[in-house]
């Protein structure tokens, strides 16, 4: 969906309200972590103001939130993954050139992409995740479990 910024841009209206839900398409994140993206609240609006040299700009304001499914770090199971994100900043650079529009899914999609994080889980009893000779274990265990090396270790010390 593209915003016409002609009004904004001729003085006829002095800010654009962008509020509003939108969904977007699974083309954006077909080849990404998340595997579904529920519907993105957005609200705020987009006006004009100087710049340090005094330029007039674009400028946007907008809270944008929403939930992504993604896949469990270990589990592999579907999670909830809420996300919410405050941008204040221009928007010289998301407008078409020599066109008053902004393609507002592409915005979006600059800015939710950014949230995706890299390892994400919800669980907490890591004693299920086990096999033959091998067991998941958490950082806390990792430190206090003593190491069958440590002794070995200890020996590459002294020398």
């Amino acid at each position: 969906m593209e915003i016409n910024l002609a009004l904004l841009h001729s003085n006829n209206v002095e800010e654009i309200d962008i509020t509003n839900s939108y969904t977007l398409d699974s083309m954006y994140y077909k080849n990404t972590d998340i595997i579904h993206l529920n519907p993105i609240n957005v609200k705020g609006k987009i006006y004009r103001k100087e710049n340090e040299v005094g330029d007039l700009v674009d400028f946007i304001e907008c809270s944008i939130n929403g939930v992504m499914i993604l896949s469990d770090s270990i589990s592999l199971e579907e999670v909830n993954f809420p996300f919410e994100i405050e941008y204040n900043d221009e928007i010289e650079e998301n407008c078409k050139k020599n066109e008053n529009t902004l393609d507002i899914f592409c915005f979006l999609w600059e800015n939710i992409v950014l949230e995706v994080p890299l390892q994400f889980t919800k669980v907490e009893d890591l004693s299920k995740f086990h096999g033959d000779g091998w067991k998941l274990i958490s950082e806390d265990e990792l430190k206090n479990n003593n190491n069958p090396f440590s002794d070995l270790l200890n020996d590459f010390e002294k020398e």
